[in-house]
């Protein structure tokens, strides 16, 4: 089988990027041939703004060039445009409910503009998948046949090391942005004590607010954006990871958290909600809830036991998320396409 993925970014600790990382891999180890369309191999501006918009044209025009694929499988609405000028059978995926994200980010003006062009985008997917039960149910209702094929990691493959580099740590790896939760997370940082030092990792638009608060806290570390290979130990050495989101699908990095052991303190937010169990395999708070997250997080460090139970309660439930039986959902649709 001859599959070619389009997705804005593959490389990163990005949520999409491990996405396709993942499913490429899983789909070469079992001998299926795989071409991806990118914005790490595809002409786009680096301008906030431009990039998605960039990364569209570019990639409509270069898959002109991308003959003889039995499955395209795009991922995010800003690979749709192109999806629909490629051949083959077509497969969008969609992290999340993109039209929220936008509304979010950019102001309802522009997600009213990004809510008509999700719609047009849906129809022209052979198949539609969605990584959350919180986006199935949201395009279900928007008269869409969708299928929910959750986010996943290769857990065989994440690095066995453990990287600490303060007695109490605790840590954040993801994108710099609003709707990660970075902001809100500054402001928790503001009450931590001393002793208790936060690491960011990542990268994205709220960079500059991370670096001020670095000058204004000799507790709050920022390591910019780390590969795999040292992002995995530096989770599994933390006291805790905080992943503050406003908006989400289904988080790779709380997988990953959950493989490493570490106890997570999460959002009640998208696909947050399916994969933890509050009190047994993390803690669900609200996202404004500054106060109690701070709580959380200073108990946490303190209570070994409740960790403890936290962590291997999150271990267990994190096996059913690996590659293994994930991509062979991926693959029951593909080959149901090419019947």
């Amino acid at each position: 089988m001859q599959v070619l993925i389009i997705s804005p970014t593959q490389r990163g600790i990005g949520g999409i990027a491990q996405h396709v990382q993942g499913l490429s891999e899983f789909l070469k180890k079992n001998g299926h041939k795989v071409d991806i369309l990118s914005s790490e191999n595809t002409f786009t501006i680096p301008i906030k703004g431009l990039k998605n918009p960039s990364f569209m044209l570019s990639a409509f025009l270069k898959t002109k060039f991308k003959k003889g694929n039995d499955i395209v499988h795009a991922h995010n609405l800003p690979s749709a445009l192109s999806m629909k000028n490629a051949s083959g059978k077509k497969v969008l995926t969609l992290h999340g409910i993109y039209s929220k994200q936008i509304d979010m980010l950019h102001g309802k003006a522009t997600g009213k503009v990004s809510s008509s062009y999700e719609k047009d985008a849906l129809k022209w997917a052979d198949a539609i998948t969605v990584i959350s039960k919180e986006a199935y149910d949201y395009y279900t209702k928007l008269g869409f046949k969708v299928s929910l094929v959750p986010n996943a990691i290769d857990i065989s493959s994440l690095p066995p090391l453990k990287e600490r580099l303060y007695e109490k740590q605790i840590i954040f790896a993801g994108r710099l942005s609003k709707e990660k939760g970075i902001l809100n997370l500054l402001e928790i940082a503001k009450k931590l004590p001393q002793d208790i030092h936060l690491l960011i990792l990542g990268s994205g638009p709220e960079e500059d607010a991370v670096k001020d608060a670095t000058k204004l806290q000799s507790n709050i570390h920022y390591l910019g954006y780390q590969p795999k290979e040292r992002t995995i130990p530096l989770i599994r050495g933390s006291d805790v990871l905080v992943q503050p989101s406003l908006v989400e699908g289904l988080s790779s990095t709380i997988l990953e958290a959950m493989v490493c052991k570490t106890p997570i303190i999460a959002t009640k937010t998208g696909g947050n909600v399916e994969i933890l169990v509050h009190n047994k395999s993390g803690i669900l708070m609200e996202p404004d809830s500054h106060q109690k997250i701070l709580d959380e997080i200073l108990d946490l460090i303190t209570n070994k036991q409740r960790a403890e139970q936290l962590r291997e309660k999150a271990f267990s439930q994190v096996q059913k998320y690996d590659w293994s039986h994930v991509g062979n959902l991926y693959l029951n649709i593909y080959e149901s396409l090419l019947k």
